[in-house]
């Protein structure tokens, strides 16, 4: 308090200082590396224990499965392996939480011969299983597995002309069912001997049965027996698919080539 000239008291108002806003450090590089660091790592862990995407190459998997088509592939289905990891490293042997695939699963493994290039394949046989092709049916274990003939699949390839795919249901003996092609008769691989699937491997078939290289022939030219420890997960989910002729560096077709119809499905 203090007094005017009159002697009255008055009071004097006291402003605070308006305080000082805090200065944000700036960013340096060491912070940024760390950011990138951080986010590798969520992702590699998410890669490794969770899904994986892949996309489809090639055509050994139609109609099921179609060039363009990106997948995820859940990787705790079968438990992992050194294949579970990026460049897989020779870091442990064999499988930790292992499982086996169930007939007619869709499965991403590592080709036998280089143990590098990704595969993608329908799950036919399991160990100790007799799998036999007579004229182009499945026999499992000397029992034919059912199949349906079903009304041709007619496409038009990009230059106009008409394919005709001869179509079949499949039900595997889980009661599993999933469509085949077949492209045409007396093809390579529609009478074979009986296969023997080892212990700790499967025995793989593409659904285009025609155009699939697979354990059908031998791993020195195919594919072979599938050891378990070269499975790196399930095929789980359509997420995005493409039209062939979407180019990446021609952005408008990024638009006109997706397939709506095929976003969010179910691989199958």
């Amino acid at each position: 308090m203090t007094a005017d000239a009159s002697g009255n008291a008055q009071k004097i108002e006291e402003v605070a200082a308006p305080k000082a806003k805090p200065v944000k450090k700036p960013e340096t590089l060491l912070d940024n590396v760390k950011t990138i660091v951080y986010a590798l790592g969520l992702a590699l862990v998410l890669r490794v224990f969770l899904f994986q995407p892949f996309n489809i190459p090639s055509e050994s998997m139609r109609p099921n499965l179609l060039v363009g088509d990106y997948i995820f592939v859940s990787k705790w289905d079968y438990g992992y392996s050194k294949h579970s990891i990026p460049f897989s490293p020779n870091i442990f042997s064999g499988r930790i939480m292992g499982a086996t695939p169930a007939r007619g699963d869709i499965v991403v493994f590592k080709l036998p011969r280089d143990g590098q290039t990704d595969y993608i394949k329908r799950v036919i046989g399991l160990p100790g299983d007799r799998v036999q092709i007579a004229n182009g049916a499945v026999i499992l274990n000397g029992s034919p597995i059912k199949r349906e003939r079903l009304d041709d699949d007619i496409q038009s390839d990009a230059f106009g002309n008409i394919q005709r795919f001869e179509r079949w249901r499949e039900t595997n003996p889980e009661g599993k069912t999933y469509l085949t092609y077949n492209i045409e008769d007396g093809g390579q691989f529609d009478d074979t001997g009986v296969y023997v699937v080892p212990e700790g491997h499967l025995f793989m078939m593409g659904d285009n049965r025609d155009n699939s290289l697979d354990s059908r022939a031998p791993m020195e030219i195919g594919v072979g027996f599938v050891p378990m420890v070269n499975v790196v997960g399930r095929a789980r989910l359509i997420f995005l698919s493409f039209k062939e002729d979407t180019k990446l560096f021609l952005p408008w077709t990024w638009f006109t080539g997706l397939r709506l119809d095929r976003i969010a499905v179910t691989a199958e």
